[in-house]
C-alpha cells in the first residue's frame, strides 16, 4: 500500500495546484508588479514608476475614507451577523419550552423559521439591493410609506441621501442578506452535539444561558471562527462592493460617505482610467484582508474539543 503513494498523491495534486497557481497567485503577482507602473489599463504602454503611486495613495484623503468604511464593515457586520445568527440558532435548537418526553427542543415552528431565514441566500445580492434601494427612496419608498402610516409622517429620513445615514443602511442590507446562511449553519452544527450534554446541565441547575456559553459555544468555535473569516472577507470583498454600487448615489456618495476600497479599485479602474494605482489600492486591500484573517485565527486559537 506504502508503494508509489507520493507519487499517487502528487499526480493529483499537480493539475489543482497548477490551476491555483496560474488563475489566483499569478493575477496577484501581475498586481504587485503593475503597482509600480503607470500603466492606464487602456494602453499596452507604460513604464515603472517606483514607489510613486503607493506615496500618492497614503495622501489621498479617499483612500483613508474607503479604508475607514471597509474596517467599520470588516468589524462590525461579523460580529453582529454572527451574533444574531448563533441567538436565532440556539432558540430554534435548544431554546423552546420543555415538552413532554423531551428535556431539549427548539421553538415550535423551528423548520419553517430556518426556511424563512434562508430565503435571502435565494436571492443574489443584486436582487436584494435593488429591492432595498426602493425601500429606502425617500418619497415613495416602503419604509418612509410605514412610517408615514402610523403616523410618524414627520420623520421621513433620506436614507441613502444622507452621510450620517447611507452607510449604516448598507450594512443592514448586507446584515439581513447573510444572516440567514450563519443560521441554518450553525443550527445544523447543534443538531450534532448531543442532547445528553445539554440534559445533564439543566439537571444540575444550569440556565439556558450558562448552557449556551459553557456548552454550545465551545463546541461551535470552529465553525464560528470560520464564518468569521468568510464573513470579514464578504465584508471587505464582492458583497460590499455589490451593496454599495447598486444602492447609493455616486455610487459611493453622498460626499464619499459609503465607499469602500473595491468600489474605490473598481473607479479608479474603470471610470478614471487609471489601473495601475486601482491595483495598488488593491495590494492594499489583500494586505488588510490577509491581516484580517490573521488575527481572527490567532485570537480565536483555542484547544479542540471533541465529543
Amino acid at each position: 500500500m506504502q508503494h508509489g503513494r507520493y507519487r499517487f498523491i502528487v499526480g493529483f495534486l499537480v493539475a489543482p495546484l497548477a490551476l491555483y497557481a496560474i488563475f489566483v497567485i499569478w493575477p496577484f503577482i501581475q498586481a504587485i508588479y503593475y503597482s509600480f507602473t503607470d500603466w492606464t489599463g487602456l494602453s499596452p504602454d507604460f513604464k515603472m514608476v517606483g514607489f510613486a503611486n503607493y506615496t500618492r495613495m497614503l495622501d489621498d484623503d479617499i483612500f483613508w475614507k474607503s479604508l475607514r468604511h471597509s474596517l467599520v464593515f470588516a468589524l462590525l457586520l461579523p460580529l453582529v451577523t454572527l451574533s444574531l445568527a448563533l441567538f436565532f440558532a440556539f432558540m430554534l435548537n435548544v431554546g423552546g419550552r420543555r415538552r413532554k418526553g423531551a428535556a431539549i427542543t427548539g421553538v415550535r415552528g423551528s423548520g419553517f423559521y430556518k426556511i424563512a431565514y434562508f430565503f435571502p441566500q435565494v436571492l443574489s445580492i443584486a436582487i436584494v439591493a435593488l429591492l432595498f434601494q426602493f425601500a429606502y427612496n425617500p418619497n415613495d419608498g416602503v419604509i418612509n410609506g410605514s412610517l408615514q402610516a402610523i403616523g410618524l409622517g414627520s420623520v421621513q429620513p433620506d436614507w441613502l441621501g444622507d452621510p450620517n445615514l447611507a452607510l449604516w443602511c448598507v450594512m443592514s442590507v448586507l446584515l439581513w442578506s447573510t444572516v440567514g446562511f450563519f443560521v441554518v449553519l450553525f443550527s445544523a452544527g447543534m443538531a450534532s452535539i448531543p442532547k445528553d450534554f445539554y440534559e445533564a446541565a439543566l439537571l444540575d441547575g444550569a440556565s439556558r444561558f450558562t448552557t449556551f456559553f459553557k456548552i454550545t459555544l465551545p463546541l461551535l468555535w470552529d465553525t464560528v471562527q470560520s464564518g468569521w473569516v468568510y464573513m470579514g472577507i464578504l465584508s471587505l470583498g464582492a458583497e460590499a462592493f455589490a451593496a454599495v454600487q447598486i444602492m447609493t448615489v455616486g455610487p459611493g456618495g453622498p460626499d464619499y460617505s459609503t465607499t469602500v476600497l473595491p468600489l474605490y479599485v473598481y473607479q479608479s479602474a474603470f471610470r478614471d482610467a487609471n489601473a495601475a494605482y486601482a491595483t495598488t489600492i488593491g495590494v492594499a486591500l489583500l494586505v488588510v484582508t490577509l491581516l484580517f484573517a490573521a488575527i481572527v485565527m490567532r485570537l480565536g486559537r483555542r484547544e479542540r474539543l471533541e465529543y
